[in-house]
């Protein structure tokens, strides 16, 4: 019996050489000629069948020269993706509803992989994971087409991450610096304040050239609402992109989505730019990753999850690099968000993320609840390359800072056992809660450079030590208002520099020292 493929070249042959029969001259020399220079077309079973289809899931027949993530157009219209290669189907997840598609109806090959289109007209725009706009605002005019699967920036296409990528957050930005080009994983329990911390670093990127995409994975279409509301609020609307797959689209769409938001990122980090991009969450990514595998009838292993999560999500974080100069020195900034359950960072998909990504800033419970909001638990947070793209400034306002809070911690524990304290014992006790009464910030209020170094130069010098921990978060206005109105030289010097001179220190600590004398 004759190979269906070897049938379709012989066939598309004979077509070449019936072709022949109007020529003049030798025939026979003509059809060795042919012969010789044919070369045999790619597009082999254009279309196929369909055998089944259900939850999403659609097996075909006839696709046999079919690629893995291709493009097939079912009947109505409706877009699927080949997920799967077997030796007499393969089997495709569909976008969309696949009430139309029946047993028996036809699918057509397009010959592309999956991609979406870019552009500078997304900017500003609502998007879901197909790249159809979906804020009501009509069309959008792409400039071109880039496939959600793409090989990462090889190491000589890369450099060494020494911008900071600012979060206006302060306790972030003193002990966690996330520099442009990492990937810094944001970890917690529901409700502690992943995405606020998200959502104030896009805010923080207000005139500062960065382009912004906000990748919503499996979260409530209000929730959504919600962040673009507040985007829109502030004005970081016009430097955002929005790719939104909620939780009532198909898992088929959710897997997708962090990929078509990869995608656009990478359009603007060839382009030489800087693109912050945040995937929220990575937890919902993984579920419907899973979802997809056991209708896929793939072999469950750990947690129910496929061998293959751990590839899942660290070629989508591997597309996250700062580029060389030859390449335009462009850069993504990745914020990928888990949800864990209990604080058990041990789980299966924590453990896989956070051995992808550069650092992890970790949230807890607690102290959310106790009102220490950013929650972030300074012994188990880390940022492992951030360090080198600090300020100056920063790092030297913010040096031995670490350090204090963690030996406020354990005199802390000593404390509940101790009814008398001796007086340098209470002083750093005061001081330490001084400090994280400090690093107390309000949602959608990050903090420019210079607030962050002048409140740090003061809390350091223990100016705070006078105030009572409940007066702290309102007084640091006042001193910042005050430091501005009398050393505006110096607050400018340190928004464009990033440096501290020692003059230039003390004048801080010597105007925030007049400020608390004059308040008391």
């Amino acid at each position: 019996m004759i190979d269906k493929r070897a049938r379709e070249r012989l066939n598309e042959l004979r077509g070449v050489l019936v072709g022949l029969a109007s020529s003049e001259g030798d025939m026979l020399h003509l059809m060795r000629e042919a012969i010789e220079n044919w070369e045999p077309s790619d597009e082999f079973s254009a279309r196929g069948t369909v055998l089944s289809v259900g939850d999403g899931i659609a097996s075909v027949k006839g696709l046999d020269n079919v690629r893995y993530g291709e493009i097939l157009i079912f009947s109505g219209g409706i877009r699927g993706m080949v997920e799967e290669l077997k030796r007499d189907y393969v089997s495709c997840i569909i976008f969309g509803d696949d009430d139309q598609i029946t047993e028996g109806s036809s699918v057509r090959r397009t010959g592309k992989t999956a991609g979406i289109p870019v552009g500078e007209g997304f900017l500003g725009r609502v998007v879901d994971a197909l790249g159809t706009p979906i804020d009501g605002k009509g069309k959008i005019d792409a400039h071109g087409y880039m496939p959600i699967e793409a090989p990462a920036p090889q190491i000589i296409e890369r450099q060494s991450v020494s911008e900071p990528m600012q979060t206006g957050i302060l306790c972030i930005d003193s002990m966690f610096p996330i520099g442009k080009g990492q990937r810094e994983l944001i970890i917690g329990d529901r409700q502690t304040g992943k995405t606020a911390i998200a959502v104030d670093t896009i805010l923080n990127q207000k005139g500062k050239d960065v382009i912004c995409i906000y990748v919503a994975i499996g979260q409530k279409a209000s929730s959504v609402a919600q962040i673009c509301a507040t985007l829109k609020e502030n004005g970081a609307d016009k430097y955002t992109v929005v790719v939104n797959s909620s939780a009532s689209d198909s898992p088929s769409l959710q897997y997708i989505a962090p990929y078509a938001g990869c995608a656009l990122a990478e359009y603007f980090m060839y382009s030489g730019r800087d693109v912050l991009i945040v995937y929220d969450d990575l937890s919902k990514h993984a579920i419907a990753y899973r979802t997809l595998s056991l209708l896929l009838e793939r072999s469950p292993g750990r947690e129910a999850y496929p061998g293959d999560v751990f590839y899942l999500h660290s070629r989508l974080l591997e597309r996250s690099a700062r580029l060389s100069d030859k390449l335009g020195g462009g850069s993504m900034t990745a914020l990928p968000i888990v949800e864990t359950q209990a604080g058990d960072v041990s789980a299966y998909i924590p453990t896989n993320i956070i051995s992808i990504t550069d650092g992890q800033i970790f949230l807890e419970s607690e102290l959310f609840f106790e009102g220490q909001r950013p929650a972030v638990n300074i012994g188990l947070s880390v940022s492992r390359v951030g360090g080198a793209a600090q300020t100056s400034a920063l790092k030297k306002a913010s040096g031995g800072l670490r350090l204090t809070l963690a030996q406020y911690k354990e005199i802390e524990v000593f404390n509940q056992f101790s009814s008398e304290l001796d007086e340098a014992t209470a002083k750093r006790l005061r001081h330490g809660k001084n400090l994280l009464s400090l690093l107390k910030q309000e949602q959608y209020k990050p903090l420019k450079q210079y607030e962050q170094v002048v409140l740090l130069v003061a809390a350091m010098a223990n100016v705070f030590d006078e105030v009572s921990e409940n007066e702290v978060d309102a007084f640091k206005y006042k001193v910042l208002d005050y430091v501005s109105n009398e050393l505006d030289d110096v607050c400018t010097t340190l928004e464009k520099s990033g440096k501290l001179s020692d003059i230039d220190k003390q004048r801080i600590i010597d105007a925030a020292k007049e400020c608390v004398s004059k308040v008391q």
